[in-house]
């Protein structure tokens, strides 16, 4: 087993594989981006070509090899991404003996949808209970054609006619309620989730089934129109696009995709041939549906509904957006309240001004100037304010100068007057995002500490002479200032290294296992605060002394029983030494 993943590993370069994924830049001796995995705004995400790791020092706090990444970006477990891995790279996976427990509740999960989808396709196709739904679907213009292509299907009313079908073909009550087909009542009986709704089968790219979307037939009070099925091992409803199955070739070859808000909002548009478009899960883009798109295409379209909410469900997506480097542009319907309306009232308008989309920043715009119609300087402070929040966010300086121009002439203002609005914007924006220093906002003092001590031995390791910055930093210090006693232990081979030079290969493979992963993680950790001053540094090299002159004081004055003659003098001393360090710590 060991020696199949190191095939795999040996055939593949950490930094060309990740670029395919993500935008990597180079710093020093390694690359860093920003984390795909959660949403930020500083680059937390670094990735080693001399040890072949990546580690996220933002808010995932994870990292690893190859393998890993791909697990993490593809929602996948260690074997899925193992074999994808190997096909990738021509290695046969032989002799792979280990049982993929998380895959095979994949499997189940995956097994109990597909049979599910059979059940309410035939409900609606072939029983009398599914007559009501059908007559619905066709009277919105769905055909059967596509009624079979989207596998559409009707869950009955009743409480239990899915339970009872699941059961007959051997199916355990906790193996459904984990697919989040089940609910459990406060007695511990299951009744169905899903009853006298018509049901949209989501599916991942691969074409599985990982949940459902039960849109409700009768408009009863007290009952959402719509539900889905809850986050379950293989559904997280950030993660999914409905659709994207059918749409991501179209997407390819259109370099362009159209975001929707609603499953028949898809449907219909597809039907019509329109293939290139996905619906949103939730009421907002997510940076993880976006993430999906980027494989296929650098644009994207919003066509959403028309109502406020679709407008700030698009303003909502610029940010993420613009992080991901796409081309955003926006469909404005003037005749209709979304895209499925838009086709049941003209389908060739509809085509026409899906050809004819706006900028998202032009789109901004004109919002703006339709909540402020007046030409004077009070309802112009509020256009330019308005709209600075997102021309602030353009990193392209080019389309950048065009929307300073654009806003600067419809304003009748100069345009340095716009840039000075937007760097005030910035300005206020990073003061509301401020954190402390190390992304320690609300962390204790002990945390602190800790992420500085990494800092600093990530600083030493990552220097092209570790032992001159070394001998910098432990003029002031030494190694049993820092309180890890894994940090420790990582200072005295680095010391006690005689020839004094570093070559980090030869230093990984005197370290343990558990040692190693610790090295791993600090040694990225500098590549996060490349900007830190020489005077920052040694304010967290007084802080570092501080701290651990307190901690020996702490730890005589608790150890008093103990008390021999030069208790007195030592306690004095460590104060002294104490006052010292807050001095010039003051002083930096």
């Amino acid at each position: 087993m060991e020696s199949t993943v190191d095939q795999i590993k040996s055939k593949l370069d950490i930094v060309e594989f990740l670029s395919s994924y993500i935008t990597l830049k180079k710093t020093g001796r390694n690359f860093k981006a920003l984390c795909p995995f959660h949403q930020e705004k500083t680059a937390s995400f670094v990735v080693s070509p001399d040890r072949q790791i990546w580690h996220c020092f933002g808010a995932c706090q994870d990292g690893g090899d190859v393998i890993r990444f791909l697990m993490k970006w593809e929602n996948i477990t260690f074997y899925e991404a193992l074999k994808e891995l190997a096909n990738k790279t021509g290695v046969k996976l032989v002799n792979v003996d280990f049982e993929d427990k998380t895959w095979k509740r994949k499997e189940k999960l995956i097994e109990i949808n597909n049979l599910t989808s059979d059940f309410f396709s035939y409900v609606l196709e072939k029983s009398k209970f599914g007559k009501k739904a059908l007559d619905y679907l066709t009277g919105r213009k769905i055909n059967l054609k596509t009624i079979k292509k989207f596998q559409l299907g009707y869950a009955p009313v009743s409480w239990d006619s899915l339970y009872k079908f699941l059961s007959k073909k051997k199916y355990l009550p906790g193996e459904v309620f984990d697919s989040g087909l089940l609910v459990k009542s406060e007695r511990g009986s299951y009744y169905d989730r899903f009853r006298g709704r018509i049901m949209f089968p989501i599916k991942d790219l691969r074409g599985n089934i990982v949940g459902f979307s039960g849109r409700l037939l009768d408009n009863k009070e007290k009952e959402a129109k719509y539900i889905n099925t809850p986050e379950t091992l293989i559904y997280h409803k950030r993660e999914t696009l409905y659709g994207i199955d059918l749409a991501k070739e179209a997407i390819k070859k259109e370099k362009n995709a159209f975001l929707v808000e609603g499953e028949f909002d898809m449907i219909s548009p597809y039907q019509q041939g329109i293939e290139n478009m996905v619906a949103i899960k939730g009421s907002a883009v997510t940076k993880e549906q976006l993430m999906l798109l980027k494989r296929y295409t650098n644009r994207i379209t919003l066509t959403l509904d028309a109502d406020m909410a679709g407008q700030e469900a698009a303003k909502r997506g610029i940010e993420t957006a613009e992080e991901l480097d796409f081309e955003t542009e926006v469909v404005s319907l003037d005749f209709a309240k979304d895209p499925d309306e838009a086709i049941q009232i003209d389908p060739v308008k509809f085509k026409q001004i899906i050809k004819k989309p706006i900028p998202i920043y032009d789109f901004v715009i004109n919002l703006s100037q339709k909540k402020y119609p007046g030409d004077d300087p009070f309802n112009k402070k509020k256009i330019g304010e308005e709209v600075c929040l997102y021309l602030e966010k353009i990193r392209n300086p080019i389309v950048r100068s065009h929307y300073v121009k654009k806003l600067a002439a419809l304003l009748d203002v100069s345009e340095s007057s716009i840039e000075s609005l937007i760097k005030r914007t910035k300005f206020r924006n990073n003061q509301k995002q401020l954190t402390a220093s190390f992304r320690t906002k609300g962390a204790t003092a002990d945390q602190r500490q800790l992420l500085i001590q990494k800092y600093l031995l990530s600083l030493i390791f990552q220097n092209e002479k570790p032992y001159k910055i070394a001998g910098k930093i432990f003029s002031t210090l030494e190694t049993n200032d820092f309180n890890q006693p894994s940090y420790v232990k990582i200072l005295e081979i680095f010391f006690n290294n005689k020839e004094k030079t570093f070559v980090i290969k030869d230093f990984v493979n005197n370290l343990s296992s558990e040692i190693r992963s610790v090295f791993d993680e600090l040694y990225l950790y500098a590549d996060v605060e490349t900007s830190l001053s020489q005077e920052n540094i040694d304010k967290l090299i007084y802080e570092v002394k501080k701290d651990s002159l307190k901690r020996k004081i702490s730890e005589l004055l608790n150890n008093k029983k103990n008390e021999n003659n030069d208790f007195d003098q030592e306690v004095k001393e460590l104060n002294q030494r104490l006052k010292e360090v807050e001095k010039k710590l003051s002083a930096v």
